[in-house]
């Protein structure tokens, strides 16, 4: 899904305003699910299009593309107070050299600090109307956050609008993609690594030629392994026009090589991969394609490691549309059953069309779909796109863009 439609204008910069808001619903002590914060649309963002993120102490964080001091965009937080939850927005965007548009939500890094991609602003280059976007860092000194930008895109072979969040290797090397610009203009998969001076160093590490490697990154992270080899989607391209899975191996000696694993061949097969990659205890890797499928209406599949370094495909299971969900582009996750949780952006309720929460369980060999919740009911959530968090106490969190008591998106809760 490509970040080629910009955000709002670049406006000048400001200071940013911490704004607390404590809501009624409590998010503890609840089984199934359970909303636990709705934005307002205002300074306290609105458009959470974010992975969400915790912290040791419990605390979430992630992005709103929109709202903050400037309604270009906001990092927030939600800190747990008895029975509530209050937000805090640590940083809003001023569309200057610090970014606009923020999406995918932010990581913590080593050094405790939160990093991340906006699709706009910076000062190098202009994209779709707009500056090229950003990889920022923001520093925690006590309460407070300064916002410090590692690099500006300029919109040419080191890529542009990146819309993804970023992984750390065990070195404190960042890892992520853009999904345009570049050598060929497909876009990209980068590492950005620190220096003892301070500084940041960017290296492209392969650039999509919109031919059989692929084209166009995804919503989801790259998966990076334990021997440091890195695995990802790119939603078009391929020998079919339809997406490729695609892996870099790293080298001892720093090289990296980039080869495609599957071509993704469309009905029945899936087609358009939006989501990123989980992996299971064998190597097998796992992801959701928002097209393809028996019904056309997106699938999960499958990748098998086998003898030669061929991997072989299976779709797991083909959505159906209608109550059983459909367009899925989250990156799954899995209990501490081995079931696959996820959602879907839209399906559901037939007078909606917002979405699910779906469980996957395997049994016998086969893979069965069970709905957990349906979204878009009572001010409910809708359109969730990025996929669910576990805490540390096994409950599983999420946001969606859209909805909420003012229809600008939530974040909420969900016990399995």
């Amino acid at each position: 899904m490509s970040n080629k439609s910009r955000g709002s204008l670049v406006r000048k910069a400001g200071t940013a305003l911490a704004l607390a808001i404590v809501m009624a619903h409590s998010g503890f002590a609840v089984t199934g699910y359970h909303r636990i914060y709705s934005f307002t649309g205002g300074l306290d963002g609105r458009d959470s299009a974010t992975k969400v993120t915790f912290d040791r102490e419990g605390n979430i964080y992630g992005t709103t593309a929109a709202g903050g001091d400037f309604d270009l965009g906001a990092v927030f937080k939600l800190t747990p107070s008895g029975d509530r939850w209050v937000e805090t927005v640590i940083y809003s965007f001023a569309g200057g050299n610090d970014g606009a548009d923020p999406h995918g939500g932010v990581t913590i890094g080593p050094d405790g600090n939160l990093y991340g991609t906006a699709v706009a602003g910076g000062n190098a280059g202009s994209c779709a109307g707009d500056c090229c976007g950003v990889v920022y860092r923001l520093i925690r000194n006590g309460d407070f956050w300064f916002q410090e930008t590692l690099h500006n895109f300029t919109g040419g072979n080191d890529g542009w609008g990146p819309g993804s969040g970023v992984v750390f290797d065990a070195d404190g090397n960042l890892y992520s993609t853009t999904p345009n610009g570049g050598r060929y203009g497909f876009g990209t998969v980068f590492v950005m690594s620190p220096s003892a001076g301070g500084a940041w160093h960017k290296r492209i590490l392969h650039s999509f030629t919109g031919g059989k490697d692929g084209a166009t990154g995804s919503l989801g992270e790259l998966l990076l392994n334990a021997t440091g080899n890195l695995y990802g989607v790119a939603e078009q391209g391929g020998a079919n026009g339809v997406g490729t899975v695609y892996q870099l191996a790293h080298s001892p000696t720093g090289n990296w090589t980039f080869r495609v694993l599957y071509t993704f061949k469309g009905m029945p097969d899936g087609a358009f991969p939006f989501s990123g990659l989980n992996s299971d205890s064998s190597g097998n890797l796992y992801g959701t394609t928002y097209f393809g499928g028996t019904a056309g209406m997106g699938t999960v599949f499958r990748l098998t490691p086998g003898p030669v370094g061929k991997w072989q495909e299976s779709i797991i299971y083909s959505f159906l549309g209608d109550t059983d969900g459909s367009l899925p582009t989250s990156t799954m996750v899995f209990d501490n059953h081995g079931n696959l949780v996820g959602t879907t952006s839209a399906g559901g309720r037939p007078t909606c069309d917002c979405g699910t929460v779906f469980k996957l369980v395997l049994s016998d060999g086969a893979w069965s779909e069970k709905i957990v919740h349906y979204f878009g009911k009572n001010f409910d959530g809708y359109a969730p796109n990025y996929g669910l968090t576990f805490s540390s106490a096994g409950d599983l969190y999420g946001a969606t863009p859209a909805g909420g008591n003012r229809h600008v998106g939530t974040i909420y809760k969900f016990t399995p």
